[in-house]
C-alpha cells in the first residue's frame, strides 16, 4: 500500500530499542525507516528506551545506542524517554482494565503453568493458559490474597479475529483463539512489555508503528489492548528481517552486526545510511546512491519489500568506496585521522598547517581510488609515511625472485640501474620519471614491465596499488632510490629464496 505524499495529520513515530546490547544493524535500519517516514511527512521522530528489563538493561548499552544513532545522522525530535520511569503509569493502566472486568488476577505459579505447557507439547499438542483463575469467584480471590498468595494480572482476550492493514504485508489477521490471555503485571507488580508499549504509545500519541517482522506476533495483542482502553490503534508496518548470505537471520556468525562495529572498521556514516535504506526498499528508479535529502524525498513505506533483505557486505564496501571517492581531501583527512591515530601513525607535520600537509593530502588523494574502507588508509599509507613496511611474500615471489624475470640477481641489477637513471633527474614528476624508466628499458632491450613491477614492490611492498609513477613521485627521489638500492642488496644477499619451479 502506498502512503500519500501528505498524511492528514503529522505522523508521530517512535524507535524503541531495548538497552541490552549494541545497536544491531536491524535496529539501525528500523530507526532509519522511522526517521525517513517522519521527515518525509513532516512528522515527529521519538526515541524511547525500553529499559523495563532491569536485569539486562544497562547504561553502557544506552550510550552505544545513542552513539550509533548520532553516527548515522538520525536526529530525534523528542526523547530519549526511558520506559522504566513510567512503571506506575503502566500499572495504573493495568488496574483500570481489571476494574472494568477486562483483566483478572492469576494465582497460578509460573512453574506450574510452564509444566502444563511442556506436558501438552510433549503430547504433541499446543497449549495456552486455560483460564483456571478466571473461574475463581471474588470471594475465592480475596481468600487467597488473605492467605498471602501473590497474583499476576492477565488480560482477558475476547473472542473473534484481530485484523489490520499492514503497510508492508497488507491485510493481516489472527484468530483470537490462538492468543493466550497475556500477562499485564507479573506477580511482583512489574508491567510486561506489551502493556508498557501500548501505554507509552498512547501517552506519546504515536500514530504509526514501524518495526521488524519479529514483532508481528505482538501486534494483535497490542491492538486488543488499544481497543480495550478505548483508543484507536496506530497504523502498523512490519519490516522484513535482515538476512545473512545463507538466507538465515543475520547474526554474529555472519560477522559484524553492530552499527558501531562498521564505524570502527572504516565505513562512512553516509554509506551505511544509504546501504541500510536499500535493505528492503528502493526508490524504484534504479538509483543505488542517494543522499539523505534524496532518501527523504523518495521514501515510501508502502514500497518496502515483504521478503527478507540480504546483508551484502561487498555491496556495502562498494558503496563506501564511492563515498570515499567523493570526499574532498581535507574532509578525507579528517575522516582518516582516528584510524591513523589508532595505528600510531599521526605526526604534527601532517596536521593542518604542518610542513607535510599538502603532500599528505596528495597521498590520500592517490590512495582513495583503491580504498573500500577508511581502515585501508593506515595500511596503504605506511610506505609513504615511514620506512617500516613489509614486502609481501607473494609480491616478492611474483616480481622479485621469479625465474621468468631472470631470478633475484637479474632483478637486483635492474633495480640498481633504475636508481642510477632516476638520480640525475632535475624534474622529478610523473612524465619525467616514466620517460627515464622507459628509456632505460629500451636501451637495455627489456620490457618496461620488468622495471615497473619490481619498482612498485620495492617502494610499497605490494604488487598492487596506485600508478607506479605517482607512487614514485610522492615518495620522492632520495627515498625512492634508497629503497631500490636497499631491495637490490637484499636480493643479492640471498635473503629472498627463489620459489621452487619459479
Amino acid at each position: 500500500m502506498t502512503v500519500p505524499d501528505r498524511l492528514p495529520a503529522a505522523p508521530r513515530v517512535r524507535f524503541a530499542p531495548s538497552p541490552t546490547g549494541f545497536l544491531h544493524v536491524g535496529g539501525g535500519r528500523t530507526a532509519l525507516f522511522n526517521w525517513l517516514f517522519a521527515r518525509r511527512h513532516g512528522g515527529v521522530f521519538i526515541l524511547r528506551i525500553e529499559d523495563t528489563d532491569l536485569e539486562r538493561s544497562n547504561e553502557a548499552s544506552v550510550r552505544t545506542i545513542l552513539e550509533g544513532l548520532e553516527w548515522l545522522g538520525l536526529d530525534w525530535d523528542e526523547g530519549p524517554f526511558f520506559q522504566s520511569r513510567g512503571v506506575e503509569a503502566h500499572r495504573a493502566v493495568a488496574l483500570r482494565l481489571e476494574s472494568e472486568g477486562k483483566a483478572y488476577a492469576c494465582f497460578c505459579a509460573i512453574e506450574e503453568v510452564e509444566a502444563r505447557r511442556r506436558a501438552a507439547e510433549a503430547a504433541g499438542g499446543a497449549w495456552r493458559y486455560d483460564r483456571t483463575c478466571l473461574r475463581l469467584t471474588a470471594a475465592e480471590r480475596e481468600e487467597r490474597r488473605a492467605r498471602g498468595a501473590t497474583s499476576a494480572l492477565r488480560f482477558r482476550v475476547p473472542d473473534g479475529v484481530t485484523a489490520w492493514d499492514d503497510r508492508v504485508h497488507g491485510e493481516t489477521s489472527f484468530d483470537n483463539g490462538v492468543i493466550e490471555d497475556l500477562v499485564l503485571l507479573r506477580s511482583d507488580g512489574s508491567p510486561t512489555y506489551n502493556l508498557s508499549c501500548v501505554a507509552d504509545d498512547i501517552a506519546m500519541k504515536v500514530t504509526d508503528v514501524i518495526r521488524g517482522d519479529d514483532h508481528i506476533s505482538n501486534t494483535p495483542k497490542q491492538i486488543l489492548l488499544y481497543r480495550a482502553l478505548g483508543h484507536a490503534p496506530p497504523a502498523f508496518a512490519h519490516l522484513p528481517l535482515i538476512l545473512g548470505p545463507d538466507k538465515k537471520r543475520l547474526s554474529k556468525r555472519h560477522g559484524a552486526v553492530s552499527v558501531t562495529e562498521y564505524r570502527d572498521t572504516g565505513i562512512l556514516p553516509a554509506a551505511m545510511r544509504n546501504f541500510l535504506a536499500l535493505l528492503g526498499w528502493s526508490p524504484g528508479d534504479g538509483r543505488e546512491r542517494l543522499s539523505r535529502e534524496e532518501m527523504v524525498a523518495a521514501f515510501d513505506i508502502g514500497a518496502v519489500n515483504r521478503k527478507g533483505a540480504v546483508f551484502d557486505e561487498p555491496k556495502l564496501e562498494w558503496l563506501n568506496s564511492q563515498y570515499i571517492l567523493d570526499l574532498p581531501a581535507e574532509r578525507l583527512a579528517e575522516a582518516v585521522h582516528p584510524y591513523l591515530e589508532a595505528a600510531g601513525m599521526r605526526s604534527a607535520d601532517l596536521e593542518p598547517g604542518g610542513a607535510r600537509r599538502d603532500w599528505y593530502l596528495r597521498v590520500l588523494e592517490t590512495l582513495k581510488a583503491r580504498s573500500r574502507r577508511l581502515t585501508d588508509f593506515p595500511r596503504d599509507a605506511r610506505p609513504f609515511l615511514g620506512e617500516e613496511y613489509d614486502l609481501q611474500p607473494e609480491a616478492v615471489a611474483k616480481y622479485l625472485t621469479a625465474e621468468k624475470s631472470g631470478g633475484p640477481r637479474a632483478v637486483a641489477e635492474r633495480l640498481r640501474a633504475l636508481a642510477q637513471a632516476l638520480g640525475p633527474l632535475q624534474a622529478f614528476d610523473e612524465p619525467a620519471t616514466e620517460a627515464a624508466l622507459r628509456d632505460l628499458a629500451s636501451q637495455r632491450g627489456d620490457s618496461a614491465a620488468l622495471y615497473i613491477h619490481p619498482m612498485r614492490v620495492s617502494l610499497l611492498g605490494t604488487a598492487v596499488g596506485p600508478s607506479a609513477f605517482a607512487v614514485l613521485v610522492l615518495i620522492g627521489k632520495e627515498r625512492a632510490t634508497a629503497r631500490l638500492e636497499r631491495v637490490a642488496s637484499r636480493l643479492e644477499s640471498g635473503e629472498f629464496r627463489t620459489p621452487e619451479g619459479g
